[in-house]
């Protein structure tokens, strides 16, 4: 199993804190004192999406931090 660099994986936290709070958000968000809202309806439809975006978003920034870390590991044989 390889190791791999803490700071390279810190850059991963703020997505997942951003993602956390809008799941914070979109709970706080469905009580019923803003279900009469259409403007929270349709954000709380869009939250499932953006959440996958992230996760998309975070997916790239890990290859990227992999591919960069193959090519420092083949230039140092």
């Amino acid at each position: 199993m390889k190791n791999h660099s803490s700071k390279k994986e810190l850059i991963l936290l703020p997505i997942l804190l951003v993602v956390i709070i809008m799941c914070i958000a979109g709970h706080f968000l469905l009580q019923a004192s803003f279900q009469d809202s259409n403007i929270i309806e349709y954000m709380l439809a869009a939250l499932p999406f953006l959440m996958f975006g992230f996760v998309i978003l975070a997916f790239k920034i890990a290859c990227n931090s992999e591919d960069k870390e193959r090519e420092e590991q083949s230039d140092k044989d």
